[in-house]
């Protein structure tokens, strides 16, 4: 088969951007990361600066690009990813008026408390987004409230795509992360927009994930002219990068947060409102909820004992399952799914003197795996799941990996996790150039690295457990 290039799948995280090269068999070919700070306030600010990660995206595409023509490969396109929930504002050139807001800027709090009274329910199933702090539906609302205004509104993917091709435009993944899509119509969803108080023109043009722009930019080492693909949320592509595509197998990633999501033919929220729905494409949807706390509990207890994170993990694997009778709340940043509490807070249950920094560091990891498995909870009520695809740099220890599998009861197949979203969005890119037939046609592309079965003992243990973990949530929220 003749050599048909690569495609630059551009991922904007919230403290580095990773630019990969994939092929259409989705290897992962070259890859490079540029870090960025996210400043942070004790007020709840949580931002970041967009020329920053527009030059970090620019160099590491530079990069990359360059080193595939070293070894004889063209770039057949570029796409981009990034994390959901961006806000920042613009003014009539396209410059921004604001730091791009990330998911976790919690300022927020009031105008999330007034929707909830009102209509959250409601917009919550019209357009598949909790009504939370991370949403820019309440951004944008508390951006109003305190006179913030601007020409337009977009996300930090949109500001990056723009510089690109010149056209201010997200799609329908992205945008169904705002809380201002309607999920059925895929058009901005008038109610919402209201509550925003914004107008759909202030908004970028909504199209398909797999629509495509020019490249009008100079970028070294691509040729202007190449496509460039809107591309869709970090979240959502991650499921197609691990091969979570086809029903019955969900996506979990776990790095400094957490994910769990399944893909549904149709938009679905469950009853509760207690996960979101975003678009992949191809009319394929995600649903599954984000955790707020991932790895996060490992590195602030390895911080907070002096100790090295790896070495405390192995500490902690050698209490038994239970951890001695210790429970964790692990709501170090509060919390999203299924609680979508931005104002959740940690706590520790059932310490005692013979305790110590294992038996607590193996209480907050379970308390991170009994939450995603809150969440699977909430997804099967609307999809079936029998298996989970897992990627992300705290699986690397066997500690997350064994206790993930028993509180969430079914086979955790490991991917690597160098690829993970941007592998996903590479593929939606492959689909648009129409090297792909279809999305669901990629599930068997991703070969696992590692599958783990669960303990019996350990996942009836965490099964009894996970009931009062709900109720001992409701009971510190009450007080």
């Amino acid at each position: 088969m003749r050599d048909k290039g690569v495609v630059l799948a551009v991922d904007l995280g919230t403290t580095a951007t990773k630019v990969v090269a994939v092929d259409p068999r989705a290897r992962v070919l070259r890859s490079t990361e540029r870090g960025y700070p996210m400043r942070t306030t004790p007020s709840g600010e949580a931002t970041q600066d967009p020329d920053e990660v527009l030059a970090a995206a620019l160099a590491a595409v530079s990069e990359v690009a360059l080193a595939c023509a070293g070894d004889g490969q063209g770039v057949r396109a570029l796409v981009l990813t990034g994390a959901l929930h961006t806000l920042l504002g613009l003014d009539g050139s396209g410059r921004p008026v604001t730091p791009s807001l990330s998911w976790a800027d919690r300022r927020a709090v009031e105008q999330v408390a007034r929707l909830r009274a009102g209509d959250g329910v409601a917009l919550h199933r019209a357009t598949g987004t909790p009504v939370h702090t991370m949403s820019p539906l309440v951004k944008l609302r508390w951006f109003a409230e305190h006179g913030v205004q601007a020409h337009r509104w977009c996300g930090l993917k949109d500001y990056v795509f723009a510089h690109l091709t010149g056209v201010l435009a997200t799609e329908h993944s992205s945008g169904s992360a705002t809380g201002l899509m309607d999920l059925r119509a895929l058009d901005w969803h008038p109610g919402a927009l209201a509550h925003a108080r914004v107008r759909a023109e202030q908004l970028p043009e909504l199209h398909a994930p797999t629509a495509s722009f020019p490249l009008r930019a100079v970028v070294d080492g691509v040729a202007p002219g190449t496509p460039v693909v809107l591309g869709g949320g970090d979240g959502p592509l991650a499921n197609l990068g691990v091969g979570a595509i086809v029903p019955g197998v969900a996506a979990l990633s776990l790095g400094t947060s957490g994910a769990l999501r399944v893909v549904s033919p149709e938009p679905a929220v469950d009853e509760r409102g207690r996960v979101f729905c975003y678009a992949i494409g191809d009319g394929l949807w995600t649903v599954g909820g984000a955790v707020s706390n991932g790895g996060v509990v490992a590195s602030w207890a390895a911080e907070s004992f002096g100790a090295d994170v790896v070495e405390l993990l192995d500490e902690a694997a050698r209490v038994p399952v239970g951890a001695s009778g210790v429970t964790a709340l692990p709501y170090l940043l509060g919390e999203r799914a299924p609680w979508w509490d931005a104002d959740a807070t940690s706590a520790v249950v059932g310490l005692r003197r013979e305790h110590g920094r294992a038996e607590l560091t193996r209480a907050l990891v379970e308390g991170v795996a009994q939450q995603l498995a809150l969440v699977l909870d909430a997804v099967r009520s609307v999809a079936e799941v029998r298996l989970v695809r897992a990627t992300g740099g705290a699986l690397r220890h066997e500690l997350w990996a064994s206790v993930l599998c028993a509180a969430l009861d079914v086979p955790l197949e490991i991917t690597e996790d160098t690829g993970g979203s941007a592998v996903g969005a590479a593929l939606l890119a492959w689909r648009s150039l129409g090297e792909l037939d279809s999305l669901a046609g990629t599930a068997d592309l991703v070969v696992p690295e590692r599958r783990y079965e669960p303990d019996p003992a350990a996942a009836a243990h965490y099964a009894a457990a996970r009931p009062g973990v709900e109720r001992l949530y409701e009971a510190l929220r009450a007080i």
